[in-house]
């Protein structure tokens, strides 16, 4: 894929500053981290490494990246191993790709309440499908999936919402045998969306009376009693969107489409079409009307604003940062479904490739750590292009 000649970092470097002035009043240390991560990224304020290929001996300098998993430059190689891990893992039986989307017009309650809300999705959507599935009625069996949390749609507008692959199978309550569901049906899509339903609101009246969520701004009249009673019967009114159908292309397909969002998030630079007069322009596909490419037009302050609405939420503790991806799916269940389905054992995938060179296409090793002074100071060397992929070292 040919460079972008418009990059997020350009127009961070721009305006980044007067846009930091503005909102910081709104915003967290984090956000100035992913700013200045990414306008350091490949360049010489990180330093950079000498690369030597192994066959000609061709020799280049490449800058080191910020490794910011919020970077639209960064992270290509955890992309590139998660996905084959992914792959690896998959089952010979067909897919099915489920999407649950609380409704969008709360969004200012989940924003203001990221972790309890995130993992309250999470949680209740994989309870849904656990629960029908096991019900004799339709399934009756156990099932495992690989769930990855999205919090913003193809606009960058804040739309959380998680995907799930899910086996079209599962296996039996005695764990003697495998049973397989319908290639073109999985669960009753209505029974899905109620059961979600319920399991949020009554999840989310728990959290209100153990006092944990945050209410501000236009969510304060929520406060006031009797009106978070009438707001949960309202979420009960209407109906939440269930996806679930077989994934055009198979598993991989849709592997393939989460791990753009795994390890890099909001928007790629390949996205972006023109920053002019303070207005950045930038492509968005509308699936509401049948995926439809168009392109938007806004300021580059609210550009950078939605840019920063997709960083997760973080928590309290060691690990502070929310888990997007789950797969509650232990080793030893995975072991016993791949001998129930004849498949061999696993063999972990292998490294992805290392960055070749532009000579021979042998492969390129770091034979030097350089630090941002010494960048300057290197004659008779070719500077390799800082954005091709295996640049992602520190």
């Amino acid at each position: 894929m040919s460079r972008p000649t418009l990059e997020v970092a350009d127009i961070v470097r721009r305006t980044g500053n007067s846009f930091w002035e503005q909102q910081q009043s709104h915003l967290a240390w984090p956000h100035r981290k992913v700013l200045d991560a990414i306008v350091r990224c490949r360049t010489a304020a990180l330093g950079g490494h000498r690369d030597q290929c192994v066959r000609c001996g061709h020799q280049a300098i490449s800058f080191n990246s910020c490794r910011n998993r919020h970077c639209p430059k960064c992270q290509g190689n955890a992309r590139a191993r998660w996905l084959a891990a992914r792959g690896a893992e998959l089952l010979p039986v067909p897919y099915f790709h489920v999407v649950f989307t609380p409704p969008h017009s709360r969004s200012a309650l989940v924003l203001q309440n990221k972790r309890l809300l995130y993992d309250l999705l999470f949680c209740t959507s994989a309870a849904t499908m656990l629960e029908l599935a096991r019900d004799p009625k339709h399934l009756g069996a156990d099932i495992g999936f690989l769930g990855v949390l999205h919090t913003w749609g193809q606009n960058l507008e804040h739309h959380p919402h998680i995907h799930y692959i899910v086996p079209a199978g599962g296996l039996a309550p005695d764990g003697s045998r495998w049973i397989d569901s319908s290639r073109r049906f999985f669960l009753p899509v209505y029974a899905l969306s109620r059961v979600f339903r319920g399991k949020f609101v009554a999840g989310l009246k728990q959290i209100f009376e153990q006092d944990k969520l945050q209410l501000h701004g236009s969510q304060r009249s929520l406060c006031a009693p009797g009106c978070f009673s009438s707001f949960l019967r309202q979420l009960l009114r209407i109906d939440w969107v269930v996806y679930a159908k077989p994934p055009f292309g198979g598993a991989e397909h849709v592997l393939n489409y989460l791990a753009r969002y795994t390890h890099r998030v909001a928007i790629s630079n390949h996205r972006l079409v023109a920053f002019e007069n303070d207005r950045v322009s930038f492509r968005w596909r509308d699936y509401a009307h049948g995926g439809k490419q168009k392109v938007m037009t806004i300021s580059a302050h609210q550009f950078l604003r939605r840019f920063l609405l997709s960083r997760p939420a973080r928590r309290p503790g060691p690990h502070p940062t929310l888990r997007t991806i789950r797969q509650p799916q232990t080793e030893c269940r995975a072991r016993r479904l791949r001998a129930l389905l004849g498949m061999a054992p696993r063999i972990d995938p292998p490294e992805p490739p290392s960055l070749r060179c532009p000579a021979c296409s042998g492969i390129m090793l770091i034979i030097e750590r350089l630090t941002n002074s010494q960048l300057y100071f290197c004659p008779n060397l070719t500077w390799s292009q800082p954005w091709r992929r295996g640049h992602d070292s520190s």
